[in-house]
């Protein structure tokens, strides 16, 4: 008897142990097969063409090289690490670089996650919760520096919430994720913010007598956090970059990514949203107020910005495992799991391993046979063609297309990143692609000497620059627009002017 108990218990270690893996290989290996959903953000191109600018010159950039209306001004780049790492994956294997290295920080995001939730819920629920946080998250999965950056940022955060579940102390072990993080991706500044609510709700949960040491811990811990995330090429700059795209004012209510979420038609946000807020009253939940803070901080950051969803998707279940836990129940009992030997039985590694050799077969067979190609209607490979041609030299392009134009070593008007341009050029440029007024968009194109446009098919400008003269609709495809002028003369103010009336 006592040999078959033992057997079931390193079964079910086995099991468990596997589970987070098996998961997240599911997930590399569907993302990888879906490819078209992460190859379809225009700066893809030039977070790819930066990481390229950095290994050939051996440098970090410190002015802006790719546009030519903001030529030589400030910028770094807070993503270095992830556009190198893309750069290296595109140059080894084009797009299937970019896509597999993507799918890999997906799988590894749901592992980290999953094995999180293991401490405090059933597999079958972890799985369950993974996939409600994917399906929340897929709109946002791209091949862009921020997709590597999210297991980091899981990885981080889990451990502060264990932190604070014992309560203790955060473990010094996550300083160098917080390094790692901030080389990345610029969201970091979301690890450092996390710092304090979760440290309360440590200081929070411990006794009386030991609350005053734990809260100097965690203090000190939050400033080498600071700290750790200065370890960049950049240092203290590094802040201030990362800082910089949150004051862009009202120019972040038309980017995409970083508008409110719309209730105006039902979304699977608000679905899920509303699904937590209900069962949450039907079997009366409780949290200590730091948690609540920090639920409602998380769900008011996905409520600004469309790109937090993911954030409240990965984050918000690790906040409510533990409580959940404790108050709804466990479906299964966790003694198997405090029997069994720490260390990983041979079982698991052989099993891991076969896995790990499965997934790489899979991956070098499908790239074999199929062929990544990034989204065509962001890609205008024909009118670019034609522009080089005429040796177009100053283009007033949309900014989807600066991406593409930036990898064709092409001097762009404008591109992806905002925090560089600023908020009136970037206001400016929105109102000149609408044609709301076309004498300011005419303005606009002799202000910068503009000699070509290369604008969407669908664009307002593209219309309104058929009926002013000194235009000409040079070439017409299901992806851009060209106009050129006809008159290289300079265009003064009163035929502006008069165009406009």
């Amino acid at each position: 008897m006592s040999i078959s108990v033992a057997s079931s218990i390193n079964v079910r270690s086995t099991g468990r142990g596997l589970v987070p893996l098996c998961a997240g290989t599911g997930a590399y290996l569907f993302f990888l097969s879906a490819s078209e959903i992460l190859l379809r953000d225009s700066d893809s191109y030039w977070q790819i063409r930066v990481g390229q600018w950095i290994l050939d010159h051996g440098a970090m950039p410190y002015t802006d090289v790719f546009s030519f209306t903001r030529f030589g001004e400030p910028w770094i780049s807070s993503s270095w690490l992830a556009q190198v790492l893309f750069a290296i994956v595109y140059g080894h294997s084009g797009w299937a670089g970019p896509a597999i290295l993507s799918s890999l920080a997906i799988g590894a995001l749901v592992a980290i996650f999953i094995h999180l939730l293991s401490a405090h819920l059933d597999p079958v629920r972890a799985i369950l919760i993974a996939a409600l946080a994917l399906l929340l998250s897929a709109s946002h999965f791209l091949a862009r520096p921020h997709v590597l950056a999210l297991p980091v940022m899981v990885a981080f955060a889990g451990g502060l919430l264990r932190a604070a579940d014992r309560p203790a102390h955060p473990s010094w072990l996550l300083l160098p994720l917080m390094t790692l993080w901030a080389n990345l991706h610029g969201g970091f500044v979301l690890g450092l913010a996390l710092i304090g609510p979760i440290g309360l709700e440590a200081v929070w949960s411990a006794e009386r007598d030991h609350r005053l040491e734990l809260a100097v811990r965690w203090g000190l811990f939050a400033l080498a956090a600071v700290a750790a995330s200065c370890l960049t090429p950049y240092g203290w700059n590094t802040l201030l970059g990362a800082a910089k795209i949150l004051n862009l004012g009202q120019l972040l209510s038309l980017i995409w990514e970083w508008m409110p979420v719309d209730f105006s038609k039902p979304t699977f946000f608000e679905a899920t949203l509303l699904g937590l807020i209900g069962i949450a009253f039907y079997r009366r939940l409780e949290l200590s107020l730091p948690r609540i803070l920090l639920l409602v901080g998380l769900i008011w950051m996905a409520l600004t910005h469309v790109r937090n969803i993911e954030n409240f998707a990965f984050l918000a279940p690790l906040v409510l495992a533990k409580p959940v836990a404790g108050q709804w129940g466990r479906a299964e009992a966790t003694a198997f799991r405090d029997e069994t030997p720490r260390s990983l039985p041979y079982a698991t590694i052989l099993a891991a391993i076969a896995i790990a050799t499965a997934a790489w077969a899979s991956t070098t067979i499908y790239v074999a046979q199929h062929a990544f190609v990034f989204s065509s209607n962001i890609t205008p490979v024909a009118a670019v063609d034609l522009l080089e041609k005429r040796n177009a030299q100053r283009i007033f392009n949309t900014a989807p297309f600066g991406g593409y134009m930036i990898s064709r070593d092409i001097k762009v008007f404008i591109d992806g990143r905002a925090e560089l341009y600023g908020e009136k050029f970037v206001m400016d440029y929105f109102d000149a692609t609408e044609a709301r007024n076309l004498g300011d968009f005419l303005r606009l194109l002799d202000t910068y000497r503009i000699d070509a446009t290369l604008l969407n098919v669908a664009s307002p400008a593209a219309h309104a620059l058929d009926q002013v003269s000194g235009w000409k609709r040079l070439y017409e495809d299901d992806v851009a627009v060209v106009h050129v002028r006809t008159d290289h003369a300079e265009v003064s103010a009163a035929p502006v002017a008069a165009a406009a009336d």
